[in-house]
């Protein structure tokens, strides 16, 4: 209970900031609804190729749980650069002496990244409303459940190569190189249903994939298929891993 406290102070301090200067959700918000409204329509004619429906609302079935799982890895895998910077600021440092837990330290400012991905996410759903997206509440839900999972491992992980490299003129470089291979295995910008076959095989390896697949499967109302359970299965040991890494590096950061 003392942690789950300590945890919800911390987030309400870190949303705090983050609602005092609400342009960066602003920002974070464009380059999405840009392939929303300019990438999307193309699909409409490049799922003919793989039996799909040609209309636009299953281009949008499609793209936009794809889009989502780039939100959620994008957003994450850049956190990073704040956690080090309020190290070296000494603000992390100055906060240790209260007697709030280390954890909570962590998760709190985790927990504010993923729900800044997650109102970026609603809103790129409402905005696909009009055309065509139709989505069952119930499937929906999952989807997001899913997707929170995406990003608080991607946030996690984020924070331990911050915590590792601890020079935010090398995150950049390391973040794009491993953030577009795995964006590209995931298959969030076209369905692998597309690809050869040697290409699938490697994208089985890929979380990613598993979490857009599942997305996907949802999106399109058909919950029961093994996919779905499969990718939250494979989400959540990846969620629970990068966290318990992130921890141990920031506890040892903290020494």
């Amino acid at each position: 209970m003392a942690l789950t406290r300590d945890v919800w102070l911390v987030f309400q301090r870190q949303m705090l900031l983050m609602l005092r200067t609400p342009i960066w959700l602003g920002i974070a918000l464009i380059q999405p609804i840009v392939f929303l409204t300019l990438f999307a329509p193309m699909l409409k004619l490049a799922l003919t190729s793989i039996g799909s429906a040609n209309t636009y609302a299953a281009a949008y079935l499609v793209y936009v749980p794809g889009l989502l799982v780039a939100i959620a890895c994008y957003g994450g895998f850049f956190s990073g650069f704040a956690l080090l910077a309020e190290l070296r600021a000494g603000i992390i440092e100055r906060v240790r002496v209260t007697p709030v837990k280390r954890q909570a330290l962590l998760f709190g400012r985790a927990l504010r990244e993923v729900v800044n991905v997650l109102i970026q996410a609603v809103v790129i759903t409402v905005l696909a409303i009009p055309f065509g997206l139709r989505v069952p509440l119930g499937e929906l839900l999952l989807a997001y459940g899913i997707f929170t999972m995406l990003a608080l491992a991607t946030v996690a992980w984020s924070y331990g190569v911050a915590l590792t490299i601890k020079n935010e003129g090398a995150l950049g470089p390391v973040y794009n190189t491993v953030s577009q291979p795995i964006m590209l295995l995931a298959g969030v910008l076209l369905p692998l249903a597309v690809a050869p076959l040697w290409l699938k095989r490697v994208a089985d390896w890929n979380p990613f994939y598993w979490g857009t697949a599942a997305m996907r499967s949802l999106f399109a109302g058909h919950p029961g298929q093994p996919v779905v359970w499969e990718g939250a299965l494979i989400v959540g040991l990846l969620m629970a891993s990068a966290i318990a890494w992130a921890t141990w590096k920031f506890s040892r950061a903290l020494r």
